[in-house]
């Protein structure tokens, strides 16, 4: 069964690529350009994986991630944003995401550690090491 992915993201350019990439790639992919629609899917469905946006038009991807903490409770949760500070970082993870990511996105990375989080939790057993990293850049560093 494919995994499924939620991309949340204002930004529509960012949105129709992440989608044809992840898609091209086996997963199913829905996007929403609002936290408000993002909460509308992840209450119609349960995803594997949401991808989300710091800063979108209706709130901000950190109080997303607090306020859809039940519909989100089994799926890996990546921050994304172009806007990097320690705050945003520290909120991200304080509010339950499991890795934070900045744009712009290296797609070969991006995928790398979609696999890792998906898939490899349950068939590797050398994806412990992954456990308690945040950024894409530590966990590609491992």
């Amino acid at each position: 069964m494919k995994k499924s992915i939620l991309v949340v993201d204002d930004d529509k350019s960012i949105l129709r690529t992440l989608w044809r990439v992840l898609f091209k790639n086996g997963y199913e992919v829905d996007t929403a350009e609002t936290a408000g629609e993002a909460m509308e899917k992840m209450r119609a469905r349960q995803y594997d994986l949401a991808i989300i946006d710091v800063i979108l038009p209706d709130l901000r991807g950190t109080e997303l991630l607090v306020k859809a903490k039940e519909e989100l409770k089994t799926t890996v949760k990546f921050i994304i944003t172009g806007y990097p500070t320690g705050e945003i970082g520290a909120q991200a993870r304080d509010y339950g995401a499991d890795a934070f990511i900045l744009k712009p996105v290296k797609i070969p990375e991006l995928l790398s550690v979609i696999h890792t989080f998906l898939n490899d939790w349950e068939e590797n057993p050398y994806a412990a090491q992954y456990q308690g990293k945040f950024s894409l850049s530590e966990i590609k560093n491992q």
